[in-house]
């Protein structure tokens, strides 16, 4: 079997070749993006695999004439993908699993650095301005946090949570027996009022999108913390933005933005950033911003690319493929 691998990170490098030699799977690889420039590199390969690049229609319509059958991404995501063209075009399509205390370890330190306005402590003590003004902090055993989206992710954060002894709400259009061992079920308009911090650990599909708009940010607490490790188009941009203009935002830390694609794993110092609202973002103080990293661990990259092939190969050999997306 034959997979052109695409958007190889230097850090993938070793696995990649590690993982190829242990399935016995023939490569070619490149740092570049799959685009419509170099996606003859997939003549004569069976599988692609792929990260954030978007691969819409004229992609997608290349790939089946080139004979691949199978699009790997090497994301839990797969919205970058059009799923409607691999049906159109007969191109299987699947995900990854990772080691899910990455980003559920990510997220629990993101809580605790909002709520001790870590970001602010630290921007001074470069200046040597070791003032105690304005970064009073609130300790987590005393708040209510609620959790959107109990998958694999969500009840890890849950289960580590549960140390702190603080209150967890839960929401999930399909509840877990093992979550109710520590948090409560509510409905999304209960977990908003009640939540003092709010989780996002849903995935990015078409009745999540902007599920905290505008009506939803009006339902929460005011100085409500916010966090965001799932999906940027989860939260309506423009909407979180007015609403810390308001002043009812306490905190927000967001691994994840909209229109990120373009921008992060990229190195783009002096440079204009092409996203008025990141830009925006980044000049609030009680706003932290990191470049879609909380799965970024040893571990996480390791199995990302090894199911990445595994997949490939269930699916061509006509085996159960439980990534399978279509």
């Amino acid at each position: 079997m034959k997979i052109a691998f695409f958007s190889v990170r230097n850090d993938e490098y070793d696995f990649v070749d590690e993982y190829a030699k242990k399935y016995d799977v023939e490569l070619i690889k490149t740092s570049d993006a799959l685009t419509v420039e170099n996606v003859h590199l997939c003549a004569g390969v069976q599988a692609v695999s792929i990260m954030t690049t978007k691969v819409d229609e004229e992609i997608v319509k290349k790939l089946h004439e080139y004979g691949v059958l199978y699009i790997s991404t090497r994301t839990i995501g797969f919205d970058h993908i059009d799923l409607e063209s691999c049906r159109k075009y007969g191109i299987h399509a699947g995900n990854v699993s990772y080691t899910y205390s990455s980003v559920a370890e990510y997220t629990v330190m993101m809580i605790l650095m909002s709520l001790r306005n870590m970001k602010l402590i630290m921007e001074r003590f470069v200046s040597q301005d070791f003032s105690l003004d304005y970064i009073r902090g609130r300790e987590l055993k005393d708040l209510t946090v609620g959790i959107i989206g109990t998958g694999k992710i969500g009840q890890e954060v849950i289960r580590l949570l549960s140390g702190f002894n603080c209150k967890i709400l839960a929401y999930d259009v399909y509840p877990n027996e093992e979550v109710r061992n520590y948090a409560q079920y509510v409905d999304l308009d209960t977990l908003y009022q009640d939540s003092n911090i709010i989780s996002l650990h849903a995935p990015a599909l078409e009745h999540t999108y902007h599920m905290v708009n505008k009506e939803a940010l009006l339902k929460m607490k005011k100085d409500v913390v916010i966090i965001n490790t799932a999906r940027g188009r989860l939260i309506d941009t423009k909407a979180l933005i007015e609403a810390i203009e308001d002043q009812r935002i306490g905190y927000a830390a967001l691994d994840v933005v909209e229109n990120e694609h373009h921008l992060y794993y990229k190195d783009l110092k002096n440079k204009i950033l092409d996203n008025r609202e990141l830009a925006i973002l980044r000049s609030f103080p009680n706003v932290m911003l990191t470049p879609h990293t909380a799965f970024f661990t040893h571990q996480a990259v390791s199995d990302m690319v090894e199911y990445s092939i595994v997949n490939a190969i269930k699916t061509i050999e006509g085996q159960n493929n439980p990534w399978l997306i279509v």
